[in-house]
């Protein structure tokens, strides 16, 4: 059984333009573990030692972004007030007031640095389904705490427009 994972467009666009980026290195990689060949002794050779281990980690790097391409299952937010994929969420955190805005995304495009959260994390499970002035509370690991939804935005890579 194939399982597909959501995501957002922009997340599939990242993903192509990282493999994108990863192919263009891939020469130089390359030419870097032809030289290193060159020196001899490869027993004890540590620069081709280095050389074959950077060209394996980019090319195991461009086999898992392909996967996640090729099972990606792109979803398209719907022009209502309902948070799903592909919206952006201001919420309220009940118990001391904070508020923060998130984008909801698939698993593969979670960045918390970047306020992009996961619909399998708590809060972005929590959220789910539900519309601005609603209050819902979080099942985290850390016990439950509750937020209110304040807004919710369509978002276009990137670039939001409020519903």
């Amino acid at each position: 059984m194939v399982y597909y994972e959501q995501m957002t467009q922009h997340g599939f666009d990242a993903l192509g333009d990282e493999i994108e980026a990863l192919k263009k290195k891939r020469p130089g990689l390359i030419k870097a573990l032809q030289e290193a060949r060159a020196l001899g002794d490869l027993s004890e050779n540590a620069e081709y030692s280095a050389a074959k281990r950077d060209l394996r980690h980019l090319e195991s790097r461009l086999r898992y972004l392909g996967k996640q391409r090729r099972y990606a299952d792109i979803v398209t937010p719907s022009d209502t007030p309902v948070v799903e994929i592909g919206k952006t969420v201001e919420i309220r955190f009940t118990d001391d007031d904070d508020v923060d805005t998130y984008h909801i995304v698939g698993k593969p495009e979670a960045d918390l640095d970047a306020q992009k959260i996961s619909q399998a994390s708590p809060l972005g499970a929590a959220l789910l389904d539900h519309k601005p002035g609603d209050t819902v509370t979080v099942d985290a690991p850390n016990g439950p705490y509750a937020v209110t939804i304040l807004h919710v935005a369509l978002t276009y890579s990137g670039n939001q427009r409020a519903d």
